[in-house]
């Protein structure tokens, strides 16, 4: 079992994850710094204070005060712009740390998600429910914003992910898992997007699973 607390994760510990399907949990001093953080949140959002990413746009849009009543809208709106990925999909070892590393950051307790959004990431993963997350479409220094795009839908219900070998629509997938979607509110759309874990899970996932290859003589080539 992985405890998830914000400290960086070993590249032993992503392969546990990733490549061995280890389980996950969230460590309890994570909760209170989540939930202190989301209140800060909230405050902005019923002060209909003027905060990036929280009552505005994003990007070019940042000087568009969003009205209290379409923060939710904002949300889903924001992966139908980012969203556009080209390619195969990642890996399944590839989406499950990149899934792993984003839960890991959520929990340090900075970004003013709510504890059920990453509790349901962290169930996904232990479930088996993995996002269908196209190879490209990252912008490098600016964020993984497609890839991240592809994991988060999952999460609403939307776009596709594989559950036990199968490619389904995420609803389907997350009913067979026993799961529900969630419904994003204010902030919680950037908190997901904002970040290179898809980069991050790429490189770990691909040189953990070389390390073991060449740990092991009696191992075919990859």
């Amino acid at each position: 079992m992985i405890e998830l607390n914000g400290h960086p994760l070993s590249l032993a510990e992503i392969a546990a994850v990733a490549i061995k399907r280890d389980r996950v949990q969230i460590s309890a001093a994570a909760r209170p710094r989540i939930d202190k953080s989301r209140r800060v949140v909230e405050d902005i959002v019923a002060r209909d204070a003027v905060v990036y990413g929280v009552t505005t746009g994003f990007g070019k849009l940042s000087e568009v005060h969003i009205a209290h009543n379409d923060l939710r809208d904002l949300q889903r709106i924001s992966y139908a712009v980012i969203l556009p990925g080209v390619g195969s999909p990642l890996s399944e070892a590839e989406v499950r740390a990149m899934m792993l590393l984003r839960a890991n950051v959520l929990s340090l307790g900075f970004s003013g998600i709510r504890f059920e959004v990453v509790e349901l990431l962290i169930e996904m993963l232990n479930r088996g429910v993995h996002p269908v997350v196209l190879e490209k479409g990252s912008v490098g220094a600016s964020g993984d914003l497609a890839p991240l795009a592809h994991l988060a839908l999952t999460l609403i219900g939307e776009g596709e992910a594989f559950y036990q070998g199968t490619r389904l629509p995420s609803r389907d997938a997350l009913k067979q898992a026993s799961l529900h979607p969630i419904q994003l509110e204010a902030k919680e759309g950037l908190a997901l997007l904002n970040g290179t874990q898809a980069m991050h899970a790429v490189g770990g996932s691909r040189y953990s699973a070389l390390n073991d290859w060449q740990a092991s003589p009696m191992s075919p080539a990859p």
